[in-house]
């Protein structure tokens, strides 16, 4: 597709009704942590129109972020998530998605809405299965048959009626329970439902207090993100590596092993993660990180 998104799904903007008691369920059983932000908005996390005035529709996109196969880190390496190998996503998919905005406008004339780059209360994985493009998975993530899952989701809402796609008929997890019995610290306490609380990702990225200790020993080298129930994940055997270079690593990235990555500085982390979505957890975070692995 034009702007390097993969795919596209349109769904109807309406109130989201079958996913409500499982957002309220989970957010009561704390299951956020401290990620506060999670309570705010329900209502519009769950109706387009509370976003966009006059919504008609919600276009979902998928983005690769799938690294090549020939990128190797070396051996003895803390483990980062794939997703931030590169750039921050959310300003290089902003920009396509505006520019697919712009488009649209050129084309039909004046279109209302806006573009989202996980930048609001909107339950992304939910649209783009409405869409048709995946199902929500066992792990939380939407799979698509043919592309797998790592891929980075993005939406138009729009006032602009369209023709609507359908959602799939079938789960296609089956029996699999390949990303559950892998998860290194039990996060996926059921089909679909995700503790954050216990989850790597949630820890590395979203907490801001000490990492409990009660912990040590089960992350696997991860010191930012997680990318385990992906990696076992059968349908990931469809992934193609993508082909944008904003998102490929540095080559200082890939030499930066256990070793360097123990004695980083400020000013090496500046450096090396200027543009990468690693800045969010700034260094005193990616620093917990470290020691919290090398203790």
């Amino acid at each position: 597709m034009r702007h390097g998104f993969m795919a596209c799904g349109i769904a109807r903007a309406e109130f989201l009704d079958d996913h409500a008691p499982a957002l309220e369920n989970w957010l009561k059983q704390g299951m956020h942590g401290k990620m506060s932000y999670m309570e705010r908005n329900f209502d519009k996390r769950l109706d387009p129109k509370k976003l966009v005035d006059g919504a008609k529709t919600v276009v979902s996109l998928l983005f690769n972020y799938y690294p090549p196969e020939s990128l190797t880190f070396k051996q003895d390496h803390f483990k980062i998530s794939k997703y931030a190998f590169g750039e921050d996503y959310h300003q290089l998919i902003r920009e396509r998605l505006n520019h697919l905005l712009s488009e649209l406008r050129e084309e039909m004339g004046e279109v209302g809405g806006r573009a989202f780059v996980d930048s609001a209360p909107i339950l992304e994985k939910a649209w783009a299965e409405r869409s048709g493009l995946g199902w929500i998975a066992k792990n939380s993530n939407l799979i698509n048959k043919r592309k797998g899952s790592f891929f980075f989701l993005a939406e138009l809402i729009i006032d602009l009626e369209c023709a609507y796609d359908h959602p799939m008929a079938t789960d296609h997890c089956g029996t699999c329970t390949a990303c559950i019995d892998a998860c290194p610290t039990q996060a996926i306490v059921s089909a679909k439902v995700v503790d954050a609380t216990k989850c790597i990702s949630y820890f590395t990225i979203e907490l801001k207090e000490s990492i409990p200790t009660s912990f040590k020993g089960q992350f696997e080298d991860w010191a930012f993100g997680c990318d385990t129930c992906q990696d076992v994940c059968p349908w990931n055997r469809f992934s193609s590596s993508h082909n944008e270079p904003r998102l490929l690593p540095s080559t200082e990235l890939l030499d930066l092993d256990r070793e360097a990555m123990i004695e980083l500085t400020e000013e090496t982390f500046g450096r090396v993660f200027a543009k990468s979505a690693v800045k969010r957890t700034k260094f005193s975070g990616l620093r917990r990180n470290i020691d919290f692995l090398k203790g």
